[in-house]
Order: C-alpha cells, then sequence, then structure tokens
C-alpha cells in the first residue's frame, strides 16, 4: 500500500510494498516537456546464495559426461527478467524495428550459458553446442514442445516461440543441465546487470503493469507510473 509522496527536490518519491518485496518509485520531473520515459533501477536478490550442485531432473542421462561437478548459481540478479504487460502496438512495432539478434542458449561446460533467456513472443533463440561432446537439447513445455535431435560442437540449432509462457529447456543425454525461456508479450523487458542494476526501453507516458520473475525467487506484480516529463527510477526487492 502506499506509505505516501513526499517531496524531494524536483522528484516525487512513494514507496509501495507488495508481499514480500518492496518496491521504491520515484518520479523526477526533469523540467523540459517529454513524450517518453524510461523505467528504471535496481534489482536487490538474497545476498551470499549457495551454488547448488544440479539435481537429476526426470530426464535422466545416458551418454558421455565431462568431467566436474557442474555448480549451478542460483539466486542471481541477472536471471531475472523485468517486462512491461502491455504497451501500445506501434511503440512495440518500433522498438522490434531495432531488435538485436537473437539471444543464445549455449551448451558450455556441460550446462546452459546463460541460465536464462528471454524473448518477445514471435521472437527465436539460438541454442550452440560449444562442448566436446553432444548434446540434445528438448522442451516438454505447452508453450512450445521441440526435440532438437543430437548435434555436435560447433554446430547450432534456432528455435521460434509464439506463445507467452515460461518454457523449460533440458537436454536429454545430461540430467543435471536445465535452462529456462520466458517468452514475453511485448519487447518492453531487460534483464537485470550482475548487480541487479536494469533499464527498460523508453516508453510514452501513462500507467504500466510492470512484473519481475525469477526462476528461483518467483514472480512480482506492481503499477509503475511514466511521467510525460521525467524517468522512473524503481527499486525492486526480493
Amino acid at each position: 500500500q502506499s506509505r505516501g509522496t513526499p517531496q524531494q527536490g524536483g522528484c516525487v518519491l512513494a514507496m509501495m510494498r507488495f508481499w514480500p518485496a518492496a518496491f521504491i518509485v520515484m518520479a523526477c520531473a526533469m523540467g523540459s516537456p517529454a513524450t517518453a520515459g524510461v523505467i528504471r533501477g535496481t534489482l536487490r536478490v538474497p545476498a551470499n546464495a549457495p551454488q547448488q550442485a544440479p539435481a537429476a531432473n526426470a530426464y535422466p542421462g545416458h551418454a558421455a559426461a565431462l568431467p566436474g561437478n557442474h555448480m549451478i548459481a542460483r539466486q542471481q540478479a541477472s536471471d531475472a527478467v523485468i517486462y512491461v504487460e502491455a504497451i501500445p502496438a506501434e511503440v512495440n512495432a518500433a522498438l522490434a524495428a531495432t531488435a538485436p539478434p537473437p539471444p543464445r542458449l549455449a551448451q558450455r561446460d556441460q550446462m546452459f550459458a546463460p541460465r536464462v533467456a528471454a524473448i518477445a513472443a514471435g521472437g527465436s533463440v539460438d541454442f550452440p553446442n560449444q562442448d566436446p561432446i553432444y548434446h540434445n537439447v528438448f522442451s516438454l513445455s505447452p508453450i512450445k514442445r521441440f526435440d532438437l535431435g543430437k548435434y555436435p560442437k560447433g554446430s547450432s540449432r534456432r528455435v521460434e516461440f509464439r506463445k507467452t509462457g515460461l518454457v523449460n529447456v533440458y537436454c536429454d543425454i545430461h540430467s543435471n543441465m536445465e535452462a529456462f525461456i520466458l517468452v514475453v508479450p511485448n519487447r518492453a523487458y531487460a534483464r537485470p546487470a550482475a548487480n541487479g542494476d536494469f533499464a527498460l526501453p523508453e516508453l510514452p507516458a501513462g500507467s504500466y503493469t510492470l512484473h519481475v520473475w525469477h526462476p528461483d525467487l518467483g514472480t512480482q506484480t506492481s503499477t509503475v507510473e511514466v511521467p510525460a516529463s521525467g524517468d522512473v527510477v524503481v527499486a525492486l526487492g526480493y
């Protein structure tokens, strides 16, 4: 609930609490009219999250493996996806015109790197094999079922994702391998840096529903007002 809107110089500061996290939103007037603002801020995650040896999933491996424990770092800020639920169609089209190349979920050291990929609906993900052994990437998720078959080092496959939602990705050969693809409804999304800093693309002034998703920490939702002048700084935390 709202804790008030005290004035801080040219900014209005509002704190909204959503269990289990607190969202602090600061709207700063920049002094000149603007037709677009940026939602930016920092995502805080629990400190000193332990690395965990991967547990065997429901798809046991049955072929050659690389030496090592293949420890997986969890609760990393960079594994989160922050996105806006809906934006004007013309804004989404403009963002699509300058979209970067498809993200990659590489198979490296018998793990997926990175652990998480995010794309807008209709986008694709590349799956290059960078290991000296075969992998077989697949998913049984209802959002997108696929099986890329076995392919060696230096080869890659590409998959298109048309539906929004979460896609769990595994390797049919190595049971410790797991990744996540979050397909979001538009191109107004961001992945935080290792320190939690993030910035979404420019958006017109208005009210937006902001989602934060993390494979280990769950989902949060809040409402953010992008003013007609200035950006919005949002502090998110689990």
